[in-house]
């Protein structure tokens, strides 16, 4: 047998090796050929490269491998395909797991080797424009079909490589859908109608999985039918059942470092383009001054969403990310005290995700805002509840309770 597992006497050998050298030599062959990597485009290219003759099941296992090996996202593409299926993980070549909603599940997929792992994980690199090898060894990047994608492989990756993807399907709910599905129990349905028709601005917290983003697609699809939508993101999730939607995605560096358009830039380019409701997807870094200035200056209800555990703790990560462009503690106060009145906080929970807490925004004299819970778990809450009548009364709306 030679080392790549073919009987040089010319009778048909069991399944050869698949090699970096051997993956890298028929995905030279086939882009050569200026064709799809599909079955006989690879199968054409397999059998110039191989030394040998091999048995027809060891070629049908290996014509597979190959095709797993050079067609989108492997032996991970029926996971990613699964509808309910949030995120995939590949924690080693024999642990892959996946989340549809309930937490994560073991799976029966499997990778040959680390090697298999680590060529994925730089062919999907290359497919979102950017690099990965032991100089880099770690990517944060989105897919062309919108999937997030971050890898790590050694010598950070000391167990070996890591692959983490996350689904990102565009959220179509409505409130009524997501009323009947438990997410907003008791009064928090008709209190967060009379927030949207108010237009007080808000932001959503939660964690990760905890559907902030689901809950947003859903307010921002109750918006009366006259009002324009500027929506900012990093990576395009939102896609409102709503007339009149323009959509600003944010662009990352290519591998030379040059092309990258940030998030702080989109939404003042959002603040041009005569928006009634100016929303950012996720509020992440240093563009949470430019959306605290836009709700500031006329551009009421908008709002966006980020990672907080409670509503209590949204004040604190603000603080944190103004942090991040220079803006102290005072000034951040002070702008949110007039920028935002209203914190929703999403929660995962065992029999789902619900809108846990309506919280109102207050500030007592040049101390900290303050969230102060109008509804918990369905109910109002007396003290959050008053001031809550009080800011629907000032725009013209009835309390809902």
């Amino acid at each position: 047998m030679t080392a790549a597992g073919v009987s040089r006497g010319g009778s048909p050998a069991e399944l050869p090796p698949v090699t970096d050298e051997l993956v890298e030599a028929v995905q030279r062959r086939v882009a050569d050929a200026r064709t799809e990597p599909e079955g006989a485009a690879i199968a054409t290219a397999l059998r110039a490269e191989l030394p040998g003759p091999v048995s027809d099941a060891a070629m049908l296992r290996l014509l597979r491998i190959m095709e797993n090996e050079l067609r989108g996202s492997g032996v991970l593409e029926p996971l990613l395909a699964d509808p309910r299926t949030t995120d995939v993980v590949v924690n080693a070549p024999d642990d892959v797991r996946v989340d549809r909603g309930d937490g994560w599940e073991p799976t029966d997929v499997r990778f040959p080797d680390e090697a298999a792992v680590q060529r994925l994980a730089r062919r999907l690199a290359a497919a979102a424009g950017r690099r990965l090898d032991e100089a880099l060894p770690y990517v944060d990047a989105r897919l062309p079909d919108g999937t997030r994608l971050h890898a790590v492989i050694p010598p950070v990756a000391v167990s070996g490589a890591c692959l983490s993807l996350r689904v990102l399907r565009p959220s179509r709910h409505d409130l009524d859908r997501l009323a009947g599905s438990g997410t907003l129990p008791g009064a928090v349905a008709p209190v967060l109608r009379a927030v949207i028709d108010a237009r007080l601005a808000f932001l959503i917290g939660g964690g990760t999985g905890s559907g902030k983003t689901t809950l947003l697609g859903a307010v921002l699809a109750a918006v009366p039918e006259g009002e324009r939508v500027v929506v900012v993101e990093d990576a395009e999730e939102l896609r409102p059942a709503h007339p009149h939607v323009v959509r600003l995605v944010g662009r990352i560096a290519n591998v030379e470092g040059a092309g990258a358009v940030p998030l702080r830039e989109l939404v003042r380019q959002a603040l041009r383009m005569r928006p009634d409701r100016i929303v950012l997807g996720e509020v992440r870094g240093p563009e949470v001054v430019e959306l605290l200035a836009a709700l500031n200056t006329g551009h009421e209800g908008g709002g966006g969403t980020l990672h907080a555990n409670t509503a209590a703790e949204v004040p604190a990560r603000l603080e944190a990310l103004a942090a991040m462009a220079g803006l102290d503690r005072t000034a951040l106060h002070a702008q949110l005290a007039g920028a935002v009145q209203v914190v929703l906080q999403m929660r995962r929970t065992p029999t789902g995700r619900v809108l846990s807490t309506v919280g109102v925004t207050r500030r007592t004299g040049g101390g900290p805002v303050e969230v102060i819970p109008a509804v918990a778990d369905g109910a109002p809450v007396l003290e959050g509840m008053a001031l809550l009548r009080d800011l629907l009364a000032g725009r013209g709306i009835d309390p809902p309770c």
